[in-house]
C-alpha cells in the first residue's frame, strides 16, 4: 500500500528519521528513473508488511537534492539503512529488490537490534503457553534440585543460558527453566525426568515435535545442539 511509504522531504527528514528510535529504510529516487518505477510497488508492499517494525521512506532526490547530496546519492534508486537510536551515518542497503527480499533483509536488522531474550522461570501453565505457543521454538531447561546444585551452581547454569540466548537472539526463540520434578507431567510428556539433570528440550509446539539435548549441558554441548535445530 502506497500509504505506508512515508514521503520524506528536507523539512521533515530530521524529525521523522534522524530523531526517531525507529529503524528506517530510505529510498532516494528520481521520477524519470525506470528502476525506481519497478521498485515502487515492491517498496509499497514491503512497507505494509513491515509496519510496526521498520519504517520505509522515499525521497524524491530531484526535489530534495540537498538530502541526496548529504548522503552521497549518485544513482537511482539508492537505498540507505538508518538503524535505531543515533543515526549519524547510514549504511547502504545491499539486499534484493523484491518485497520479500526487502522484508527479509529488514527483519534480520530488527533481530540484530533486539534485546537478548529473557530466561523465564516456568512456574505455571500460562508461562509455558506464552513462551511456546507463538514461537517457532522454545527451549526448556530442567535444573537439578537445590539439594544437588546450590544457588551458585544454578546461577551459573542460568548465566550460561543467558549467554546462549544472546548468541542466538536472531532466531527469536523463547527460553524457560524450571527445577527438576516440579512439573512431572511436562517432564514425562517430553521424555525427561528421573535422571540426568540438568536437561534441555527444544519444543516446536506448532508441529507438535520436540528434541532432547543428547550432549553435555555445557556451552559447547548446548551450542552444538542449538546449531542443529
Amino acid at each position: 500500500n502506497d500509504k505506508d511509504v512515508i514521503e520524506l522531504t528536507e523539512s521533515n527528514f530530521e524529525s521523522q528519521v534522524l530523531n526517531s528510535d525507529d529503524i528506517w529504510l530510505v529510498e532516494f529516487f528520481a521520477p524519470w528513473c525506470g528502476h525506481c518505477k519497478n521498485l515502487a510497488p515492491e517498496w509499497a508492499r514491503a512497507a505494509t508488511e513491515l509496519k510496526g517494525k521498520v519504517k520505509l521512506g522515499a525521497v524524491d532526490a530531484t526535489v530534495h537534492s540537498g538530502l541526496a547530496q548529504r548522503y552521497g546519492v549518485q544513482g537511482y534508486p539508492t537505498i540507505k539503512y538508518f538503524g535505531p537510536g543515533a543515526k549519524s551515518s547510514p549504511q547502504d542497503y545491499d539486499g534484493g529488490r523484491t518485497s520479500s527480499d526487502i522484508v527479509t533483509w529488514s527483519l534480520n536488522k530488527v533481530a540484530e537490534n533486539a534485546p537478548p531474550p529473557e530466561i523465564i522461570e516456568l512456574l505455571k501453565q500460562s508461562d509455558l503457553e506464552q513462551a511456546c505457543d507463538n514461537k517457532q521454538i522454545c527451549l526448556i531447561a530442567f535444573m537439578p534440585s537445590l539439594f544437588d546444585c546450590q544457588s551458585k551452581c544454578r546461577n551459573d547454569y542460568i548465566k550460561l543460558l543467558r549467554k546462549l540466548g544472546e548468541k542466538y537472539k536472531r532466531n527469536q526463540w523463547s527460553w524457560l527453566w524450571t527445577e527438576s520434578a516440579k512439573h512431572s507431567e511436562l517432564e514425562s510428556a517430553l521424555s525427561v525426568g528421573g535422571f540426568g539433570y540438568p536437561a534441555m528440550v527444544a519444543v516446536n509446539s506448532r508441529k507438535g515435535k520436540y528434541v532432547l539435548l543428547k550432549g553435555s549441558f555445557s556451552e559447547s554441548g548446548i551450542n552444538e545442539f542449538l546449531r542443529e535445530l
